[in-house]
């Protein structure tokens, strides 16, 4: 027992059996000493065991470190590439805001010195009896078209030739009025002329330098001088309205006999607005006294000429304008008439290829329809021109088209025209929008519908099309941006006619030409002197298309929150 405390260093130094026979042969003595050697010998064992099993768990730990580090660099890298990516969008469209604006704004400042040389030059004054003048020649046209009811009611020759000696009549009771413009005309002209080679207005007519240069060199006019020999022209137009409508109140006393019913009542709605325009002859003449060359012109006048004017008129001897209402309302007409055609097509459509149609139909219709957004739009403005255009206007020629208030047409490019070929274009995107946002309505919804009992068409027009509205109209809005800013299409078919339609005629101004603010923009800016008031003015039609096109974005947000609220 003294043996084995003294030296316990032998017991771990001896093998496995030795350990065995000691630890044997101490139980019988004492049980700590030996229950000492054995923890001992375990415990050591045990720091062993730790470290041999701790060692590899580092290594797994820096592994694992260093695949992250590589996990977060390549995420890192992917996020600054899109990030990037959205970074180039950002600056381009502020680019291109920047650039619009500053070459936009420039427009205000020159269109402001115009219209003060035009009322400082007389031709304001000029433009009053212009109005006159056309108001009378307009009466004139519009006899003409009488006349022709009268041809097709099939009257006898001598009623024509009263009716013409009627007309003949009329329209030489302008003839002095026209003498008196022709001549305010050339003095409002050289006064002008004299004001610009002065030096105050020059910078408001860089555009026209070529046509400067080529004109004549007119005697120096005293711009007094000149406006009081202008404003002499008033006496005279006081004279001739007096003669003018002794002459016209004799004809109307007197009127032709007609044939046909229709003309008769169009003959007396003429009757009407003669009379009215002679009663306004006098208010003109106090116009004319009370005007004044010297009255300063108010600077929002630059604005509201532009926003509000309608008379789009440039490369013009006389004054050029810029009015945006006339391009407006071109391009409203013909994107109403593309979206009343594309959103029943386009809409129903994608309701049918969504829960209808065949596996197989699917496969031949969705392909179909969304390969016309590959057919490009000089193509389908040929077509335009060449088929449509001309299909449109033989039918209204047709027999069993009569009873159309507005038919026959002449002109075969028109606002439908040009809107039957937006309607095209915009029927995929409004199809492929609409079906995906059909697509994607919980199927729940629909089974639950069937549950209660629901038919297929109560389903679709009670349950999927108010789950799937706010995604079919945004498909309607992307659809408009995309008809609004078509420029091939409206600039070959949609006539080019800057003037507002005849409203009067109720749907037939449907079919009337006009132009729109893409096609003036692609049609005027390569023959624009650069920095000139022309150049400017369609960079302001640019501005304002843009702001309509965020307008639209803008609205389209608002609505698809709004309805996906009321969804849930």
């Amino acid at each position: 027992m003294s043996k084995a405390r003294d030296d316990p260093v032998t017991i771990t130094e001896c093998g496995r059996d030795a350990t065995h026979r000691f630890c044997s042969a101490a139980a019988a003595c004492c049980h700590r000493n030996v229950t000492l050697n054995a923890l001992l010998a375990a415990y050591l064992l045990r720091i062993v065991a730790s470290v041999e099993t701790v060692a590899p768990r580092l290594s797994i730990l820096r592994e694992q470190s260093a695949s992250r580090r590589r996990r977060i660099s390549t995420e890192a890298a992917i996020n600054a590439f899109f990030g990037s990516n959205a970074l180039v969008a950002i600056v381009v469209l502020a680019l291109i805001t920047i650039f619009l604006f500053r070459e936009g704004f420039g427009f205000f400042s020159q269109n402001l010195a115009s219209l003060r040389l035009y009322r400082g030059a007389g031709l304001e004054y000029v433009d009053i009896i212009r109005a006159q003048a056309e108001n009378h020649a307009a009466l004139s046209r519009e006899l003409s078209l009488i006349r022709l009811r009268e041809v097709r009611a099939q009257a006898n020759q001598p009623m024509l030739e009263a009716f013409d000696q009627f007309a003949a009549e009329f329209s030489d009771t302008g003839n002095e009025l026209n003498g008196l413009l022709s001549d305010a005309n050339d003095q409002a002209v050289a006064l002008r002329e004299a004001m610009l080679r002065a030096g105050g207005h020059a910078a408001s007519y860089t555009d026209n330098e070529a046509a400067d240069e080529a004109a004549p060199v007119a005697a120096e006019i005293n711009p007094i001088e000149g406006i009081a020999a202008l404003r002499a022209t008033q006496t005279a137009f006081a004279q001739i309205i007096v003669s003018m409508t002794g002459k016209i109140d004799s004809l109307l006393a007197h009127p032709p006999p007609f044939t046909n019913e229709e003309a008769r009542r169009s003959f007396e709605k003429w009757t009407t607005k003669t009379q009215d325009y002679l009663g306004r002859l006098p208010a003109v003449s106090q116009e004319l006294r009370a005007w004044d060359p010297n009255k300063p012109v108010p600077a929002y006048r630059a604005i509201t000429t532009f926003l509000f004017g309608t008379s789009w008129t440039t490369a013009s001897f006389w004054q050029d304008w810029y009015g945006i209402i006339p391009l407006l309302v071109g391009s409203i007409m013909v994107s109403v008439v593309a979206l009343v055609i594309a959103v029943p097509l386009g809409v129903s459509g994608a309701i049918y290829v969504s829960e209808i149609a065949a596996p197989a139909e699917k496969s031949l219709i969705k392909p179909y329809i969304e390969f016309i957004s590959a057919i490009p739009s000089v193509v389908l403005g040929f077509f335009g021109i060449a088929v449509l255009g001309q299909a449109v206007r033989a039918l209204s020629q047709a027999s069993f088209m009569k009873w159309v208030p507005f038919f026959p047409i002449s002109e075969r490019l028109n606002v439908f025209t040009a809107g039957c070929l937006l309607a095209l274009m915009a029927v995929p995107t409004i199809f492929t929008l609409a079906e995906d946002a059909l697509r994607n309505v919980p199927r729940g919804f629909k089974e639950a519908s069937y549950a209660l009992g629901a038919n297929r068409l109560q389903t679709i027009v009670r349950v999927l099309v108010p789950a799937s509205l706010s995604g079919i109209v945004s498909a309607v809005l992307l659809g408009l941006g995309r008809v609004i800013g078509e420029t091939m299409v409206v600039l070959l078919c949609a006539g080019n006619r800057i003037a507002i339609p005849d409203f009067t005629e109720g749907l037939g101004a449907f079919f009337q030409p006009v132009h729109t603010m893409t096609g003036i923009i692609a049609q005027e800016m390569g023959e624009v002197v650069r920095g000139s008031i022309h150049y400017r003015a369609l960079f302001m039609v640019g501005l304002v298309l843009f702001v309509i096109t965020l307008a639209i974005n803008y609205c389209a947000q608002k609505l698809v929150t709004r309805y996906r609220m009321s969804i849930g």
